[in-house]
């Protein structure tokens, strides 16, 4: 198993270096991978969980991140692809890639708020294909000497696309979500399915239906990792199932994990949902200490 660290660029901290300060901790303590969420505008739930604190952009502080680090994955969790041009995009996937040396995990969702996706002047009825002709375009330009596409929101052709990502045949394409139409698109076209927030329970259902869509896409499960971003707190005595799968005693938490691994996940991302910079540093190190040692 491998683990991750969403690093808090997005729970509202006055201070950017805390953002990084926990990325580059995060290699320090052994995680394989460092993850950044994605919003543009404080609205909706993000409203009302930071009000008017910073919520950074999430491929300017993996850029910043790649320049201080050396190992650890830099992951998006997840790049709302709707509110961003794909052609774009892959310019800036792919430069971060280059010059991170083959470190990028691209993960991609749809978004859910619609104030946001109005606001920003993107269609919130056909985000889905959007995002699936956004992924397509992404791959030709990444992959491609000659890329061309003709699609419903772009066309294009006649030019040459530079820097390809370091990755072969391309940096890895995580599709976020626990929606049926995120398992098809996993399915389709993903090289993984990021999930968020489920049990092992659930986990195991959707699992299921994501074995169902790939195999009428002709496709083989060992082509798509498996992975989950969870909330985590370490706690003396037991916890309440109630509470959360990766909230409670390091046993506790180490059996959620054996029940996540026996269902094909690869890889755990751990997010401590906590405005306090020294908390999260606290919790990551905990982790990394009494569990971690004992998953591997």
């Amino acid at each position: 198993m491998r683990f991750g660290v969403a690093i808090p660029n997005n729970v509202g901290l006055d201070n950017p270096q805390d953002v990084i300060d926990a990325a580059v901790r995060a290699e320090e303590m052994g995680f394989h991978s460092v993850w950044v969420s994605h919003h543009v505008l404080n609205v909706g739930y993000i409203l009302d969980r930071i009000g008017d604190r910073p919520y950074y952009d999430a491929t300017t502080i993996l850029a910043y991140v790649a320049a201080l680090t050396k190992t650890v994955r830099l992951g998006t969790s997840v790049l709302v692809l709707p509110y961003l041009n794909p052609i774009v995009l892959a310019k800036t996937l792919a430069t971060l890639d280059v010059l991170s040396g083959g470190r990028v995990t691209a993960g991609i969702g749809v978004g859910t708020l619609r104030q946001e996706s109005d606001a920003l002047g993107s269609a919130f009825t056909r985000r889905g294909a959007y995002v699936n002709e956004g992924i397509a375009i992404m791959k030709e330009l990444w992959t491609q000497d000659a890329p061309s596409f003709n699609g419903r929101f772009f066309s294009f052709s006649g030019f040459k696309f530079s820097p390809k990502p370091v990755q072969t045949p391309h940096l890895p394409v995580w599709i976020g979500g626990n929606s049926d139409a995120a398992l098809h698109r996993a399915a389709r076209m993903g090289d993984g399915w990021h999930a968020d927030g489920l049990s092992p329970q659930d986990m195991a259902s959707r699992t299921e239906q994501l074995k169902t869509h790939v195999a009428a896409a002709g496709r083989s499960m060992s082509d798509i990792t498996l992975s989950i971003r969870q909330a985590l707190d370490i706690r003396a005595s037991p916890a309440d199932d109630q509470q959360g799968p990766m909230v409670g005693t390091p046993d506790q938490i180490l059996s959620t994990i054996g029940a996540y691994a026996d269902l094909g996940v690869s890889e755990i991302v751990i997010g401590v949902s906590s405005h306090d910079a020294d908390r999260i540093c606290r919790v990551m190190e905990e982790f990394s200490t009494k569990v971690m040692p004992r998953a591997s």
